[in-house]
């Protein structure tokens, strides 16, 4: 049955189109081609990102974080469990370790509170998750990092055009990670960057994205010919990815209004069962501005989720869950890896479920999402209206 309101729908919106017809009609359709350059420029010019280079996906800037902050075996690296297999995989495949901290019981990020405790003489790195375009304390954490001798590196897939006192996600720490999925709110599908904030890590980023090469200094003329210097991996995408991409950047503020308009709606519509204590709704620190990355709701329990689910699908709303937390996953169970209890991690991951939000989502759309949901707990819902 095809859902009335999908979790999901990517957007076409400005010059993205015309973009990508430009670059198959230019010829140049690998990577660093003039709309990768015009992206990665606009990247720094908008979020004043040092340097900004694409790649193929946030997991390759989060695997190439790993190599820059010289991740070895017996290292570890402070993290949350409750975040995508990608943030793990990237440490674990240098053979270090993930150290698991629980998460804030408001925003559901990774608990500044509990860093400290967390750090061994092993530590090398954290690398804060801004859940849901909502920023991390980083205040804190970079105050922690600076002070302990720690690199940070922020997993931004979820935080393009979000920011914290003012900063764009993913400029304040040492590098910063961004996911172009299909699921976020700025795509080309399948894409990322890593936003170098640490001019000690330009160079070498460089090279880990040109296969381990110095090509980029022989384009430029710095050097005579290009060769083999360093580890690395094919890191750079096409073009057409990058020309599809530079229309959605241009379009930014554009996509984060209108998902700004449609969370805000559901906020008010869904506040009298928020007021009633029968689900709670997103919190956003008055330091932080969201993206509108998702718009989820926390109800009474696992149960309670999974019913409400399954009531909103089989009307043709097509909501879900989220992370199932890393440390109860098949691996990270087995390898232990956590510190200390995780319990409000394993709370709200049970119990948080994601509802439909997406560009092309109409107001009216949003009142009838609100409206099963008002039915499944028995509230009258007559009124409702965008």
């Amino acid at each position: 049955m095809t859902p009335k309101v999908p979790f999901n729908r990517p957007c076409t919106v400005g010059a993205d189109a015309a973009y990508v017809r430009e670059a198959i009609a230019s010829g140049h359709m690998c990577g660093d081609g003039p709309f990768g350059k015009r992206a990665q420029a606009l990247l720094e010019a908008k979020f004043a990102a040092r340097h900004a280079l694409l790649t193929t996906s946030c997991t390759a800037a989060l695997e190439m974080s790993a190599l820059l902050c010289g991740l070895e075996a017996g290292d570890e690296v402070i993290m949350p469990s409750y975040t995508f297999v990608s943030t793990a995989n990237a440490v674990a495949l240098r053979g270090a370790r993930c150290v698991f901290v629980d998460i804030r019981p408001d925003t559901l990020n990774l608990d500044e509170a509990q860093i400290e405790a967390a750090i061994t003489t092993r530590t090398r790195s954290i690398w804060p998750v801004h859940y849901a375009g909502i920023a991390c304390e980083m205040d804190t954490i970079m105050e922690i990092a600076r002070r302990r001798g720690l690199t940070v590196v922020e997993d931004a897939a979820q935080g393009v055009f979000a920011t914290y006192k003012g900063r764009a996600l993913g400029t304040l720490g040492d590098l910063g990670c961004y996911s172009f999925h299909e699921t976020k709110n700025i795509s080309c599908g399948e894409g990322g960057a890593l936003l170098v904030n640490n001019d000690s890590f330009a160079k070498r980023a460089e090279i880990l994205r040109e296969k381990g090469t110095n090509r980029s200094q022989f384009l430029r003329g710095q050097v005579d010919k290009y060769t083999w210097v360093d580890l690395g991996s094919s890191y750079v995408p096409s073009d057409i990815l990058a020309a599809y991409l530079l229309g959605q950047l241009e379009a930014g503020e554009r996509i984060t209004a209108r998902r700004g308009e449609l969370s805000a709606t559901y906020a008010r519509l869904l506040a009298p069962l928020a007021e009633r204590e029968l689900l709670r709704l997103p919190v956003v620190p008055a330091e932080c501005a969201s993206n509108h990355h998702m718009f989820y709701v926390l109800v009474e329990g696992a149960a309670r989720r999974g019913a409400l689910m399954e009531h909103l699908r089989g009307a043709g709303y097509m909501a879900t869950f989220h992370y199932v937390p890393l440390h109860t996953s098949p691996v990270g169970a087995a390898l232990g890896w956590r510190e200390g209890s995780l319990r409000v991690t394993e709370d709200l991951s049970a119990r948080l479920l994601r509802l439909p939000l997406y560009y092309d989502m109409s107001d009216a759309d949003v009142v009838s999402v609100v409206r099963e949901v008002f039915v499944f707990y028995g509230v009258d819902c007559r009124g409702l209206a965008a």
